[in-house]
């Protein structure tokens, strides 16, 4: 991928920090299966300590729940699990209510090789933005190995943001 390439991931995170810059918005980030890679790309951009407050890598369920506050009983045996809608929009409002942004993004997914099941696949990735009181998620399935699954879901979180913030 060429990184000067329009929809490359430093095009979209100088889109996303025109349009925080813009707004007078802060971003936050709560990464899984990411390991903080979202939070590498906005600030490889100069500058981005203008709009870009804190990154959460939160990899296992108890970093979710001591850095987050995420419910420890979406982790039980009969709950939804840490790849699951309710995880990531627990995961942004944790970033917010944990940091000084008003805005932020949430990944959880499956990058692989395993871990997959037959309801959550490899590939499977849920990813929620929140700002303010509004908030939103989305389940993906990429495809290719973890880097490839890694990569689109770091795309997908900053697409999903700008359309967000319109």
């Amino acid at each position: 991928m060429n990184d000067s390439a329009p929809g490359s991931i430093p095009d979209l995170v100088q889109q996303l920090a025109d349009k925080l810059l813009a707004k007078k918005l802060i971003m936050a980030t709560a990464e899984s299966c990411t390991g903080g890679w979202i939070a590498q790309s906005l600030t490889a951009l100069a500058g981005s300590s203008n709009w870009f407050d804190s990154g959460f890598v939160t990899y296992s369920n108890d970093a979710k729940q001591r850095m987050l506050n995420v419910p420890a009983a979406l982790f039980e045996f009969d709950g939804p699990g840490a790849v699951s809608e309710e995880t990531v929009l627990s995961m942004t409002r944790g970033a917010l209510d944990n940091s000084r942004a008003n805005v932020t993004v949430a990944v959880s997914g499956i990058a692989g090789p395993d871990g997959g099941s037959d309801d959550k696949p490899v590939g499977t990735v849920w990813i929620a933005w929140q700002w303010e009181d509004k908030a939103l998620a989305r389940c993906f399935q990429f495809s290719g190995d973890r880097e490839a699954v890694r990569l689109a879901t770091v795309a997908a979180a900053l697409q999903g943001m700008l359309a967000l913030l319109g």
